[in-house]
């Protein structure tokens, strides 16, 4: 059975920083790629970052380029986000998620795509 935990969110002031972690259980961490979601109220679910099985390549959303980081330990079956500079439109429930793919998307989606998701963590961001 898949488990996944997520950590690391909060309130933050703009212009902060916050990492999240997500720690895979059940499964073959290093087979496959990872994502970063997040869910503003009333809007739809976004990709934020995705990074493919050897961490050797990302994919970011426009919105984030250059303010988040998306790494992997594969030795640690965990997953990463550090956002640096964060903005209020950033506030968001942010979820992790493994790929059915070894590979990411450069739109970062479908979301159906992604198999296992974390439970989702709140990140906030103060103006």
């Amino acid at each position: 059975q898949v488990q996944v935990v997520e950590s690391g969110g909060g309130l933050v002031q703009a212009g902060g920083s916050l990492r999240l972690r997500c720690t895979f259980s059940g499964l073959r961490f290093d087979a496959y790629a990872m994502g970063w979601f997040r869910q503003a109220p009333g809007k739809e679910r976004e990709g934020v970052s995705c990074i493919k099985w050897r961490g050797s390549s990302t994919v970011y959303a426009d919105s984030v380029k250059g303010r988040f980081t998306i790494s992997r330990d594969n030795a640690k079956n965990t997953l990463y986000l550090q956002m640096n500079s964060l903005k209020p439109e950033d506030t968001a429930m942010y979820y992790c998620a493994a790929s059915q793919s070894a590979y990411c998307s450069a739109s970062l989606g479908p979301a159906d795509t992604f198999a296992y998701w974390g439970q989702g963590t709140q990140v906030t961001v103060s103006s």
